[in-house]
Formats: C-alpha cells, structure tokens, sequence
C-alpha cells in the first residue's frame, strides 16, 4: 500500500473508532509517527474545542488547494522525514476531523422538509455474484463462505490462488457487484481489485507467466494495485474497457466506466499507464486523469483523493455538481432520484464524508449546506 493509500485508510479507521468511542487500535499499530506525534492526533481528533475551531476554519479554507499542498509535501523523498510526518499527521487530522464533524455536528440541523417512509434505505455492503466458467452463479457476501477449485471467499473478498499449470485452456469467470454493493478480489497473478457499485469484471481463473494478462471491466468502477511485470517474466497486464485498452506494467490506477454514461475517466495513482484505441495512444503519469468521450481524449491533472476516496470507504465531493452526487448515491444505497427543481441539478457542493452514514444523515448535510430542501419517498429522493 502506498503512502498515499496509508493516509486514507489511517484517516478513516481512526475517525470511526472515535465515533464508535473505541480505542483508535489503527493509529495506536501505525507505524507512521511516534508515539508523542500519536497523542497529539488524538488530542485533537477528541478535544470537542478543537473540533469546532477546526471545523469553523474549514468552510473557510479552499479544500481542493488545502489537499494539494498535503499531497505535495507528502510526495517529497524520505530523506525529508519530518516534513512528511507533519504533512502525513495533517492529512490524519484533516481528514479525520472533517469526518467526524459532518456525521456529530452538521447533521443536528433538519432540513426544511423530510418525509421518510416505511422503506429502509441502507448502506452498501460486501456484496457480488460470481459466475463461474460452466455457468455457475455463487452469491457472495457477508457471512458466507465459498471454496471452490484455487479460489476462497469468506464473503467481504475472493481470493484466487497461483495455479498455473499451461496447459490448460483459460477460463474466465465474472464478478457482477449490483447496485448497493462492492468486493474485493485478488487475481490468480497476485493483482488486487477493489470494485465499486454497479460494476462488472471478467478475469481468467489463472495467468501464465511470459504471455500477456488481460481482464476486462466490463462495465462500472474498479481500483487496481497491478502485480509488477518483473513478477511474471515481463507479461503486461492489461484492462479492456469498451473503447480502450490500458496496458499497465506494475501500478495503480482507476478506471470509472459506468454503463449510464458515455465517458469513461482513467486516474492513475502511482506507475505508469499506456492508453489506446480509437484515438491516439497516450501515456498517464501519476496524478493525471484521462477523459475519453466519443473516442477523443484528453488529460488533465485532478485531486487524486477525489477519485479514489470510495475504496478507503470515503465520499469525497469537491465542486460536484448535485445530480452528479446523486449518481453517486444512488449506487451505494440503491435509491433513485427526482429532480423536481431542475433549477438545483448544477448547484455544487463540497464535503468529505463517509460511506456508512445514513443517507439522511447525508441528504441534511447537503440540504443545509445548500439551502434545498427535500423528501423521501419509499426508495425515492424528491428534490423541489
């Protein structure tokens, strides 16, 4: 896990045991600061003063370029340690505290209008349907256990084991996640993907070194940590998408490809990526983000964080338009939404928030924060 990748999920296990008025056992084991630099993340991620002042001086700070000084300082050699560490325990912080504020302070207020019927809407869970190579379909999820021939589940991941043997045929299985849902899985060539909501991966039950491995999302949003080429005589692994190939020797990157949408947005991480297809090739650098709509191309660089926050289990929404943030919404707790005011689709908003809220607790903060009201109807958010 990279550094970058650390920081989140540190931010996010930590904010939540404090919620939860746990011991925060993930800052307590991490091997990122000193014990006197753990106890004054603490102190400040518990101090109610602090997380006021702190919280006050959020609103009135640009967040995305707040982020970018972190990640900057975050990114120097390591030979810069007490530079990192104070940007590293920022991060922590600022996360942290932004977290726990939006889910114990911005939701005391009610909207003007909520009207919330019978219908539960929850969180997401672990959750997918895989289907084997004779058909097959096996459902995965929480509290159940899957063994079958070089594969484990034990209902939140699925495991494939390196069995290689060359001779065989390859197979290939699928991994469906519905809407309201997300999985891990690692591949038979030691590759891990994290797979968001409403999303669909087909992937050869094992790889063989020396020759080319290739998955293709079929549809949706994945996060890949590729096993490096060294580690299978020089094979390249690829991604097939509907309209582009990423070839990839050993990184991370994400690809959002949902099927409600023309555009499919590459982000990578870390690595070096090579796109192609029906436009002219391009190479990624970390930090870069490729938009592809109507086979054209371009690149910008984007707030990392932004686009990959789901996996560490984080919402995080910077000048989000509101329908799009609806979009987003309404896969992880399966929902769908009206816009009775089209007026408010384009109004934007910004928030980092986490993904195990109640979906009121969200639509307050953003209702409040924006001045719209709203209601819930059976499985329905009705914007007016």
């Amino acid at each position: 896990m990279s550094i970058f990748n650390k920081i989140i999920d540190l931010s996010s296990r930590t904010a939540s045991s404090i919620l939860k008025r746990e011991k925060p056992e993930a800052l307590a084991d991490s091997d990122l600061f000193a014990e006197s630099d753990k106890e004054y993340i603490l102190e400040h991620l518990t101090d109610e003063k602090l997380l006021k002042e702190r919280a006050a001086l959020l609103q009135q700070i640009n967040k995305k370029e707040g982020w970018a000084a972190i990640q900057n300082k975050i990114d120097v050699p390591v030979k810069k340690l007490p530079i990192w560490k104070y940007a590293a325990a920022a991060a922590v912080l600022v996360l942290g505290s932004t977290i726990y504020f939006s889910k114990n302070h911005l939701n005391e207020k009610q909207p003007d209008k909520v009207v919330v019927t019978k219908s539960i809407i929850t969180p997401g869970t672990d959750k997918a349907i895989l289907v084997l190579a004779n058909g097959q379909q096996v459902a995965l999820g929480k509290g159940s256990v899957y063994n079958g021939t070089g594969v484990h589940s034990n209902g939140t991941e699925i495991i494939y084991k390196d069995n290689q043997s060359g001779k065989e045929a390859v197979a290939y299985n699928y991994l469906t996640i519905p809407r309201g849902g997300q999985f891990f899985i690692k591949l038979a060539d030691g590759t891990k993907v994290w797979l968001n909501s409403e999303s669909k991966l087909k992937f050869p039950v094992s790889f063989v070194d020396g020759e080319p491995r290739q998955v293709e999302l079929v549809y949706g949003e994945a996060y890949f940590d590729v096993s490096p080429s060294t580690a299978h005589k020089g094979s390249h692994f690829n991604v097939i998408t509907q309209n582009q190939n990423v070839e990839v020797l050993g990184t991370e990157f994400n690809i959002k490809a949902y099927q409600d949408t023309p555009t499919i947005y590459t982000t990578l991480v870390e690595g070096k990526v090579h796109l192609s297809g029906s436009f002219n090739s391009t190479v990624l650098k970390p930090g870069d983000q490729s938009v592809l709509e109507n086979h054209r191309i371009r690149v910008a660089t984007v707030d990392v964080f932004n686009e990959v926050s789901w996996k560490e289990g984080i919402f995080s929404f910077q000048e989000m338009p509101l329908k799009d943030i609806m979009k987003v919404l309404e896969r992880w707790y399966d929902i769908k939404t009206e816009f009775r005011n089209k007026a408010i689709e384009n109004s934007t908003f910004n928030g980092i928030l986490d993904k195990d809220q109640k979906i009121e607790e969200i639509l307050n903060i953003i209702s409040n924060t924006n001045k719209i009201p709203y209601e819930i109807n059976q499985k329905t958010v009705i914007f007016k």
